[in-house]
């Protein structure tokens, strides 16, 4: 990052971040309900990785990577969401622009790894009911690992290839952003050129790496739940149970991105709602979502909160 800070000519040394509104009651409002939503989403999906950690029940590799899941979704909601919330108090809501170049790059980095971490979800529950005997040779720590620092290198690289054109482009005027973060197709749109082949670019290199993981799950999911109809047995609604926090999840993470990337480079007031969805929501729905489903999950839980309580009385 130092490197492409320091060849970079443009005379615009900060963003303006417009924010959700320009209302300082509605502001005010919204700092009060983002820092609670904020402060759950943290700490729900920390609560998953300390019960996945604690509790030998959960050292599996769906729990390995339904921890890391909950690590990325920390991140997600951590890289723009405080600057928000403290933005909401402020008069004016700048950013410098290796701020706003950092925000593009985490933004990317840990969309791009939940994205392809998710297909390893998918992979890990297709084995699982698909070739059950084969489960503990096939998913292995070995494998586990291997999965989820793929999802990483995906995800910088992934974000690397979009920093490595936006960081040159000569930003000389216009540095208004209308969202809350530094959002690269607004941020493209204000560099001093024509930029319809960079838009292309940035569609092109996200929205073929998200339709691969869309397709790959589709296809995963689709014969995962063949093999889960014809096999009818007593493990079905627990494979189902568990298979259906696994595409909700899917769900809530691609919806928003279709609609990113149908008006990638127009504003829409829809674009702001998907943005906050896309950082702070969902970070807090997915733990919501495993937690409320799974049984393991549940009792691992409360086995943590009552060794907490019991270590405090005995204290």
């Amino acid at each position: 990052l130092a490197h492409f800070y320091k060849n970079n000519k443009s005379v615009v040394t900060e963003f303006i971040l417009l924010g959700l509104s320009s209302s300082r009651e509605l502001q005010l409002f919204l700092f009060f309900i983002f820092s609670v939503f904020y402060g759950a989403a943290v700490m729900g999906n920390i609560l998953i990785i300390l019960t996945v950690i604690t509790d030998s029940r959960l050292h599996s590799p769906m729990y390995f990577l339904l921890s890391n899941l909950s690590f990325i979704d920390v991140c997600q909601a951590t890289f723009a969401t405080p600057k928000m919330i403290a933005d909401f108090l402020s008069e004016h809501k700048t950013i410098t622009f290796k701020g706003c170049m950092s925000q593009i790059f985490f933004l990317h980095v840990f969309g791009g790894s939940e994205m392809v971490l998710l297909v390893a979800m998918a992979y890990d529950r297709y084995i699982a009911i698909c070739k059950p005997l084969h489960y503990m040779t096939i998913m292995s720590r070995r494998t586990c690992t291997v999965l989820v620092g793929v999802s990483w290198a995906t995800g910088i690289l992934h974000s690397a290839s979009h920093l490595v054109f936006t960081i040159d482009l000569p930003f000389c005027g216009p540095n208004k952003v209308d969202n809350f973060f530094c959002d690269l197709p607004l941020v493209i749109k204000l560099a001093c050129l024509d930029t319809y082949v960079f838009e292309i670019l940035v569609l092109t290199n996200s929205g073929l790496l998200s339709l691969i993981c869309f397709l790959l799950l589709l296809i995963s999911y689709t014969i995962i739940l063949a093999t889960v109809h014809r096999q009818a047995s007593g493990g079905t609604s627990r494979a189902l149970s568990t298979l259906s926090a696994h595409i909700t999840v899917v769900v809530l993470f691609f919806g928003p991105l279709i609609f990113i990337y149908i008006w990638p480079f127009e504003s829409f007031t829809i674009d702001k709602f998907i943005s906050v969805f896309f950082t702070v929501f969902t970070p807090l729905l997915n733990p919501m979502i495993y937690t409320l489903r799974n049984k393991d999950v549940k009792e691992a839980m409360k086995k943590l909160r009552n060794q907490h309580v019991g270590s405090k009385e005995a204290f």
